[in-house]
């Protein structure tokens, strides 16, 4: 479950969210919409620990997120806006990191990054470089590293901004399958048919968050 309670985050003078609050439980996908620089992305990153919070706090399943590496161990996988993958290294490859940082058997690694490949439609890119690939292969390498890590919680931040919508519908399939999994899934879109899909829909502008439809 994730518990946001009165966050607020700073850069600087600048107030990027402003005291916001929601519960997000298992097997639910939220979808937070607005136009870009009202916040979205620094709430999702407040909640992955990848930013501090000024006041208030997260919560995941009761444990306060204090910072990235003590989120990542908890199970909170951010898939970023701008795909942060590593553009000199394969597809593949950038799968493997985080599953191999988790000391998983070698070849269980592989089964899953297969099935995740496969599940974005990259089976056949595997071995690609990323720097080789579209802006929107890319954005699937990146759906598909974080499906690939089955978290508790997933945070992605529009994911589906580069994609047709054959692949937007996939990527939003695989997204909803992992909160059918017990995932609590919180999504950053300006897409109103990704809004739309969602359990819940939340609008944020200039760093203050309002529901259209509640969980």
């Amino acid at each position: 479950m994730i518990n946001v309670s009165q966050v607020t985050v700073r850069y600087g003078e600048l107030t990027a969210v402003s005291d916001v609050s929601f519960t997000v439980p298992p097997g639910f996908v939220l979808a937070v919409s607005g136009p870009s620089g009202a916040g979205k992305s620094s709430l999702l990153w407040a909640i992955a620990g990848a930013v501090p919070v000024a006041k208030g706090q997260v919560e995941i399943d009761g444990l306060v997120i204090t910072d990235r590496p003590t989120a990542a161990a908890h199970g909170v996988v951010l898939i970023p806006q701008g795909n942060g993958l590593a553009r000199v290294l394969t597809a593949r490859e950038n799968l493997s990191i985080p599953l191999l940082a988790e000391r998983k058997p070698s070849e269980e690694v592989e089964r899953t990054i297969e099935r995740a490949l496969a599940g974005v439609g990259l089976e056949e890119s595997g071995d690609h470089l990323v720097e080789e690939l579209s802006g929107g292969e890319q954005q699937r390498v990146a759906v598909a590293r974080g499906i690939a890590q089955r978290g508790r919680v997933i945070l992605a931040d529009e994911s589906t901004s580069e994609l047709d919508s054959t692949n937007r519908e996939r990527v939003l399939d695989l997204l909803h399958e992992e909160a059918r999994r017990g995932a609590a899934v919180v999504i950053a879109t300006h897409d109103p048919n990704v809004a739309d899909s969602a359990d819940g829909h939340a609008v944020m502008d200039e760093g203050h968050l309002s529901w259209l439809r509640r969980l």
